[in-house]
């Protein structure tokens, strides 16, 4: 299951990507070319770059792509790094857990509730960040999953 959905986020950053591409490249025809830029097309690539950054390290993480300084594990043998692998994808799991699902979903709430809107599509904001507890959420599952197949793979050996 988790080979799906790394696929289908990496499909899903790829199409928002795209779609940023197509933004820049509008903006700039519109403005150098027709003399007439345009102003969704600016808010459109900035919440394309936010939704692609924060999809890309939910893809990461699930195909476990992330830089790493492996100074520390590199000494370590058998259960220390054992422990230490499951300690990694704990902390990153509680961190996800804490300020992307929580707090992005608090961010969420609050500007539905404030009814926040951007300022050239009067998109609510609250679509715009619900990528944050949603990438949340896919981190939360990558990380507890490699945990446990960390965890399945020191049983078997």
């Amino acid at each position: 299951m988790r080979a799906a959905v790394v696929n289908i986020v990496g499909k899903v950053c790829l199409t928002v990507l795209i779609i940023m591409l197509a933004a820049v490249t509008w903006q700039v025809f519109s403005r150098f070319i027709l003399q007439s830029p345009s102003t969704a097309t600016d808010e459109i690539s900035s919440f394309a770059l936010i939704w692609v950054g924060l999809l890309g390290a939910a893809y990461a993480t699930g195909e476990h792509l992330h830089l790493a300084i492996d100074l520390l594990p590199e000494k370590m043998v058998g259960r220390n790094l054992a422990f230490f692998d499951g300690f990694v994808y704990l902390s990153v799991f509680v961190f996800s857990f804490c300020v992307m699902i929580i707090g992005g979903s608090r961010l969420c709430q609050l500007t539905f509730q404030f009814e926040q809107t951007s300022a050239s599509l009067g998109l609510p904001l609250g679509f715009i960040y619900l990528i944050v507890p949603i990438s949340g959420i896919l981190i939360c599952y990558f990380s507890l999953d490699s945990f446990f197949a960390k965890l399945k793979s020191q049983k078997a050996s």
